[in-house]
């Protein structure tokens, strides 16, 4: 079931929270409630592991808004099967059917 090693829970809601549509590491923050020193280190790993790939935005769009630059994140392929397998794993730990129980 699992071909990567478990993922820790802020790992899960990091990515979770990327795939959603949170692409920079202050919204991801908010949207997960896990402070700088969890969520930069953790896409640091994520991103040492392939599962999300990041690009620096351009710097005349930072200065329009009149801010500092913000590196974007998204989910790669191996990053949506691992977090697919961790919320799975999940399920089953606490007491939901495996999902391939459920369809059919």
């Amino acid at each position: 079931m699992l071909r990567n090693r478990a993922l820790g829970a802020a790992t899960v809601a990091i990515l979770k929270a990327t795939q959603d549509g949170h692409r920079f590491g202050l919204d991801m923050m908010e949207a997960t409630d896990l402070p700088s020193g969890t969520v930069y280190p953790t896409l640091a790993r994520m991103e040492a592991r392939a599962y999300v790939e990041s690009e620096w935005e351009g710097v005349r769009d930072a200065k329009a808004a009149g801010r500092p630059r913000r590196r974007y994140y998204r989910v790669t392929a191996e990053g949506a099967r691992a977090l697919s397998e961790a919320l799975e794993r999940l399920g089953v730990l606490a007491g939901a059917p495996p999902r391939a129980a459920t369809q059919g």
